[in-house]
This record gives structure tokens, sequence and C-alpha cells, in this order.
């Protein structure tokens, strides 16, 4: 059930923002684009912190702008939470006291995230007593995430939290923003233009060019897109959810199962039944037309083409369904043309390599 609908229309004169979407009300939805694309203006807009003259937001329900019945709410009125590319953390305040800082004005909602729930999730109930000199870059940002959850938000907005951190930061708060999706009853909009936390993060995707939408949808539809330019990117990729099935301990191997189909991975440290979130990049994708009878490769799957796209030099993006799961492969034109690949045809992909992102 679509629950947020926003549409803005800007004029900055060299710089035109012209939007309309319907996204979840859960999960994260990923921003994504270049440098002035428009997401952080696009986020502004949805917190009021800029004042778009033609603009409608909804969510659940609620009415917080409407330009044509002359509505608009201002920031501190609308029930969100926004966390910016720097902490911004009172420096001579506790981690605790900076948590608590506004409380006093915000009127209990017993559905709302409970502190300690926060703490658990973000992982810095042992830092309550530290003043922010003494926290490092992720432990900061973690704080200032915990502090926005604490205001009772029926919205998350996050701007580039993880710009501002070096890359050992960046894979310390990670794993902790990977778990917002997974206990958190509210939705996320998270502004980036990293692949790479788009892959990790995103449930919902929207791509944006030049103050404009290139592109809406789930994560693995959207990013198997070949008309889209991640598609052609070097590092163009589809995210799979799986589930672990068996641990195959003499091999150091662990199988995991989705849509009718299995995969053997390198050991995962974790239970039975739990899910993961995979990466397969498009460049550890082959075709053949058959099952090889011998192969070093282990996760050889059978698939049907969707789409074949030329791209740059010599390369063509081919996309295929295995089940009901999209996939990449970046392959040379030429051996599309000695394969006489075509739309519909029936293959097996052979899968390299993955990455567990979870």
């Amino acid at each position: 059930m679509t629950n947020i609908l926003a549409r803005f229309r800007l004029d900055y004169g060299d710089f035109n923002l012209d939007v309309g979407l319907q996204l979840p009300a859960t999960g994260i939805t990923v921003l994504f684009g270049h440098s002035g694309s428009g997401k952080t203006t696009l986020l502004r807009c949805i917190a009021g912190l800029q004042h778009a003259p033609q603009g409608f937001l909804e969510i659940n329900g609620k009415v917080w702008q409407d330009s044509g019945r002359g509505i608009f709410l201002p920031t501190h009125k609308r029930p969100l939470g926004y966390v910016f590319q720097e902490a911004n953390l009172f420096p001579h305040l506790t981690v605790s006291e900076n948590l608590h800082y506004g409380l006093k004005r915000i009127k209990h909602n017993s559905g709302a995230v409970k502190l300690d729930q926060t703490l658990d999730l973000l992982g810095i109930g042992h830092l309550l007593d530290r003043r922010p000199a003494h926290l490092s870059g992720g432990e900061r940002q973690r704080v200032a995430i915990a502090r926005a959850l604490a205001l009772n938000p029926e919205i998350l907005l996050m701007d580039e939290p993880l710009a501002s951190l070096d890359f050992k930061r960046k894979q310390e708060i990670l794993p902790f923003l990977s778990r917002l999706h997974e206990q958190l009853a509210i939705p996320v909009l998270y502004v980036t233009h990293s692949q790479q936390e788009v892959a990790q993060l995103a449930d919902f995707l929207v791509i944006m060019e030049e103050g404009r939408t290139l592109a809406t949808g789930p994560l693995s539809e959207t990013l198997s897109r070949i008309d889209l330019p991640l598609a052609q990117d070097k590092q163009a990729a589809t995210v799979w959810q799986v589930t672990i099935t068996e641990q195959e301990t003499d091999y150091q191997l662990t199988h995991v199962a989705f849509a009718g189909h299995s995969l053997s991975l390198p050991m995962v440290d974790a239970a039975i039944g739990t899910p993961l979130r995979l990466q397969i990049y498009a460049r550890d994708v082959s075709i053949t037309l058959e099952a090889p009878a011998a192969t070093s490769i282990l996760n050889v799957l059978p698939a049907t083409i969707s789409g074949i796209a030329d791209g740059h030099s010599g390369q063509c993006v081919v996309s295929v369904q295995v089940g009901k799961q999209p996939l990449l492969a970046h392959i040379t034109r030429k051996s599309v043309l000695l394969l006489g690949l075509q739309v519909g045809m029936a293959v097996y992909v052979q899968i390299k390599g993955t990455s567990i992102l979870n």
C-alpha cells in the first residue's frame, strides 16, 4: 500500500525540480543520483526546509503540503527525523543528554520507536556517558540517527549520512543501517550517490537526474533495467534476497535458496533459515546455451533472456530471469552474435562470484 505521495515543482533559474512520486510506507527508499540531480532538494522539500511553490505531500493520509489549498506545515510541525551529512551533536552534552534534548516537547506516542529499542538497534548503549569528542565518526552518526528516532517520527530522512566518513567508518556503520528496514515500522528516505549503499540498504529505489526521476521501483527490478545507466556501469549488479538452507562444513560452503533455486556460497557463519542479501556483479555472470558438463563454477542455473542492450566498447548488457529473479550479465557483442542470443531464449547462467551484503 502506497502511503507517501509527493509532487514538487521548483524553479531555481539554472535548476528545476519537477518530480511526482508514490513511495511505500515501509522499508528504506533510496534517492540515488549524481551530485546536482536534485536528491537533497527533494528531501528538503519533504522536510519543509524548502518551500516548493507548487507542491503536494501526503504521508499516511495526512497532508503536509497542498499548494492548491494553501496548506504548508512548517518543519517543526512535521513529525519527522532528519539526519544530515554531519552528526551536528552538541559537543558539551553527553550522548545521553544529546538523545534526550528536545524530548520535553514531544508528546508520548505508544506506537513510536522507544529509546531503549533504538539504543539496541544502533549499538550505542555503552556510549551514553561519553561526549562527542570521544566518539568515532561512525559512532557520532549512529547517535545522530538515534536522536532523530527519539523524536517519534512518522518518517526518517537521511541526507548522505556516510558522506563524511572514511571507508573504515562506513563499514562500521553500514551493518547498523541495514537493520533499519528490518526493525523499524516507519519509512526511511535515504539520499546517496554511492552504488554500494544502494545495493546494501535499498528496498525501493528512486533514480534522479537533473531534477527529474529516471526510474522508480523495487530494488532488484530497477537495478536490472537495461534501459538505465546503472546497468551499463562497470559496477552494475543485481541484488537477491536468499535464505540459508544448509551448511556443508566439509567444503566450507553455505547453500542458500531463492525462488525454487539454490546457490552455493563461501561459508557464512549463520543459522539455517537466516535471510541474506546478495550482490551479484554483471561482470561475474556468463551465459551458455547448454548446461556445462564440467566446470569449476558451482552456480549454474537455468534462465530465460528478457532483454539485450548494446553497451560500450564492444560490450552488451543482457538481462535474464532465473525463475522470478532478474539478473544482469555483461558479455561481449561478439559473444551475443556467436551464441545467437535473442529475447525469450532459454539459456544457462554461470555465476562466478557473489558478495554477501548482510
